[in-house]
């Protein structure tokens, strides 16, 4: 049982786990806004001895030591590795506060958003569209850049659409391997590609100056990552040259907001692809699963 719980901003919990909170914990505050800075973080957090954050929210070292009843720090979102948290784990560590967080919740969603995205740019039906007439997937190459959860799913249903597929990760993934996904050098997969899909963690720059130019024109970059996954001004260097187009959903647009202007080669969509109501109870029972499993010990 906690004595204060802290939901830190909107983390896009259901009421289900909102009372399972209430139920954890003789008090329980909510926001469902954003904190503007490290200040109001800390005002929100600094007597709560556990909170909940989403990927929005930053929860620096300075948040940390300002919090001294701190003891758990539930991620409702992504934990990949220290460095793409938006927390600082270290800082938690050294005090002795748990930071858990979840995986494999909205992932369905996206590649939903990805097949979906590629079809309306192949085909032109929103007005916006590759190539001087429509496309269909089959046949299109496809260059995975990441191929974690998401990225394998991603891959197998443009596999099934007829897209060949390839793949470039730091490390061999014999489970893509097995479903007949090739991998291959990052300078030889970019010229290659028609399309590259982008699935890294959280503030992971792949693509810079170098890889633009490898990648070629002609081409459609679909970004499925939390944040860019590129260099700022490599890529609208690239998206300034002829036929290039840049597609995410709001997500991957983090950090880049405002940088568009002038450019109607960029595709964003305006929501997120991983907030359906399956994804939100996913989100949900994992979170709550985590908080349980540290209240037991676990």
């Amino acid at each position: 049982m906690f004595q204060k719980t802290v939901v830190v901003d909107f983390t896009g919990m259901n009421d289900w786990a909102k009372d399972q909170l209430r139920a954890l914990s003789r008090e329980v505050v909510f926001y469902d806004d954003f904190p503007k800075d490290t200040a109001e973080v800390i005002r929100r957090i600094q007597d709560a001895d556990c909170v909940m954050v989403s990927y929005n929210t930053l929860i620096p070292r300075e948040a940390i030591e300002a919090a001294p009843n701190l003891r758990y720090i539930g991620m409702c979102c992504t934990l990949y590795n220290e460095k793409s948290a938006n927390v600082d784990i270290a800082a938690a560590r050294e005090r002795g506060i748990v930071v858990t967080g979840i995986r494999d919740y909205g992932d369905v969603g996206v590649y939903e958003f990805a097949v979906a995205s590629l079809v309306d740019l192949l085909h032109g039906f929103h007005g916006k569209q590759w190539r001087e007439r429509p496309y269909e997937l089959g046949g299109i190459k496809v260059a995975m850049l990441g191929m974690g959860t998401t990225g394998q799913l991603v891959a197998k249903a443009l596999q099934f659409f007829g897209c060949s597929v390839r793949y470039y990760s730091r490390h061999p993934k014999p489970e893509a391997e097995a479903e007949g996904f090739s991998l291959c050098p990052l300078e030889e997969i970019l010229p290659w590609a028609e399309v590259v899909v982008t699935q890294l963690p959280k503030k992971t720059a792949l693509l810079g100056r170098r890889e633009f130019q490898l990648l070629g024109d002609g081409k459609i970059l679909l970004n499925m990552s939390i944040g860019p996954t590129f260099d700022l001004d490599a890529i609208k260097e690239w998206l300034r040259r002829p036929g290039n187009f840049y597609i995410c959903e709001d997500v991957g647009i983090l950090g880049t907001e405002g940088e568009w202007d002038g450019f109607d080669n960029v595709i964003y969509s305006p929501v997120c692809a991983g907030s359906s109501v399956q994804c939100t109870q996913r989100l949900s029972e994992k979170s709550i699963q985590n908080l349980l499993d540290f209240i037991k010990g676990k």
